[in-house]
């Protein structure tokens, strides 16, 4: 039975996401960031790691046929489709202290960190075992000879999606990010649907 839901601009959710259940989420307006991290449901001390994805898939481009994996070297997520082909695992969920450090001019945000931390406690999942969140649709170009990182638009058009298939039960916290220059300035809602 297929399962959807709306995540409004600038907030999140989390559910269990079971083994063989595939996970899309949509960019419904376009130039939306989401963030998403997983734990496995038997243990959640067991989490995303962008670390173990980049050392054990031997790219920081991942996209179709990538897998994710978690602190424990296990596969908690395989990409089975990316219409975009352009996310990021380098950088950590906005936060308060994020808007503090580069928006200061604009108002403070609990950001995807605090609306992650709202979501996932229910599941026993404390702030400082968030680990960094796989940025779906988001811009973070890297200079190849500097190593300088920049955060840029989204290049992602309406209805843009990624489609993750979940290799264990896990728990599955995702945003509709907060931050202004990860989505261009604007917010605009995620989708998510379930099969």
């Amino acid at each position: 039975m297929s399962r959807e839901g709306i995540i409004p601009p600038r907030s999140g959710t989390a559910f269990v996401l079971e083994q063989g259940e595939v996970l899309t989420v949509i960019d419904p307006l376009g130039s939306q960031v989401a963030d998403c991290v997983a734990f496995a449901a038997a243990d959640p001390r067991e989490a995303l790691s962008s670390g173990r994805t980049f050392d054990y898939e031997e790219t920081i481009r991942l996209t179709t046929g990538n897998r994710l994996w978690s602190n424990r070297s296990n596969v908690l997520l395989e990409i089975v489709a990316d219409t975009l082909g352009q996310h990021d695992f380098l950088l950590a969920p906005c936060s308060e202290a994020t808007f503090r450090h580069f928006y200061k001019d604009k108002p403070v945000h609990r950001g995807c960190l605090g609306n992650l931390a709202e979501a996932l406690s229910p599941f026993g999942v404390a702030v400082d075992a968030i680990p960094v969140a796989f940025n779906l649709f988001m811009n973070v170009p890297v200079n190849g000879e500097t190593g300088s990182l920049a955060v840029l638009p989204p290049t992602s058009r309406a209805g843009e999606t990624i489609r993750l298939r979940a290799e264990t039960d896990c728990i599955i916290g995702l945003t509709a990010c907060s931050a202004y220059a990860s989505n261009g300035g604007t917010f605009k809602p995620i989708h998510f649907r379930i099969a």
